[in-house]
């Protein structure tokens, strides 16, 4: 995800460069990839959503929209998928989902299967749960809530999650529970079925992304100020760092620096063994947790999975 237009991939394993998306005439504000890594799907400012072959590059298929696409998403069992196109030049936010077929992946609908504007404050992130009929959103405002794919209504809301733009929603691996970050400095832990607020982590700096850790009781979180915000040079006092959270007992534990601008997204590898961060700097760095991450006990056996 970058203000460019093409969309990069690494291999995980070494770091090396395998190759590049070309297609999309706009920064590339989002991308996602299907469980499998069969698929990738991407969403720009060119206006349109692309459907790629991960393995070649190739494009399979592109939607166009009125305005740009700020989110994409699979669902769990990747067989659907939404986005979120931008309140622009008169038109409405709006979500929309479509099926996939994955047998013949250059057919596709050209309609959505479903599409909706949610009202009062414009969805900023979405996810599906663990069912694909609910979609949880994100706002502006700081809301939170859940919208039936169906019906496209506003089925629960939690008006007070954040106090400032959410700007990162992840799902937990079995998507009972998701993580959001926002502008208000904080990121919190949801329970999907109510929206209730599990867990609080309190920062001193603007959040711009959050992510759970598969395997160990970690929270990931990372943001900073602006650079135009920034009074000094000094990373520190920008909080351009990778911070971890213990997920049950809101304290943190850790963290990395490297970047020397804002954080953008963290994404943390299915089997919990690397994560990634992308920065303002242009830099993507990929961390691999050593030993001492698999072995630490912060606070002995309390809150540690079990084996």
């Amino acid at each position: 995800m970058c203000p460019d237009h093409v969309i990069n991939v690494w291999y995980t394993h070494n770091g090396e460069r395998v190759g590049t998306y070309n297609g999309h005439n706009g920064s590339v504000w989002t991308v996602d990839v299907d469980t499998q890594s069969r698929f990738l799907l991407s969403g720009a400012a060119d206006n349109m959503m692309k459907l790629w072959e991960a393995s070649t590059g190739k494009c399979l298929y592109t939607w166009e929209f009125p305005t740009a696409v700020k989110r994409v998403a699979w669902s769990e069992d990747d067989k659907q998928i939404l986005c979120i196109t931008e309140q622009r030049m008169g038109y409405q936010g709006a979500i929309r989902v479509f099926n996939i077929n994955r047998e013949d992946p250059s057919n596709q609908d050209a309609e959505p299967y479903s599409e909706f504007n949610p009202v009062g404050s414009k969805a900023t992130v979405a996810a599906f749960s663990y069912d694909n009929d609910i979609i949880i959103t994100g706002h502006e405002s700081g809301k939170v809530a859940a919208f039936d794919v169906k019906a496209g209504e506003e089925v629960n809301s939690n008006q007070r999650a954040h106090l400032e733009p959410v700007t990162d929603l992840q799902m937990s691996s079995d998507r009972t529970y998701f993580i959001t970050s926002s502008k208000d400095k904080s990121a919190k832990l949801h329970e999907t079925k109510t929206l209730n607020v599990l867990k609080h982590y309190a920062t001193d700096g603007p959040l711009n992304s959050a992510a759970i850790a598969p395997i160990r009781p970690y929270i990931l979180v990372g943001g900073g100020q602006e650079a135009m915000n920034v009074t000094t040079t000094s990373a520190r006092q920008g909080k351009f760092e990778t911070r971890f959270w213990h997920k049950i007992f809101e304290e943190e534990v850790g963290r990395v620096k490297g970047h020397f601008g804002p954080i953008n997204t963290i994404a943390v590898h299915p089997a919990g063994i690397q994560y990634a961060s992308g920065g303002e700097d242009g830099f993507v760095r990929l961390h691999t947790f050593d030993e001492s991450y698999f072995k630490a006990r912060p606070y002995g056996d309390l809150g540690e999975p079990d084996e």
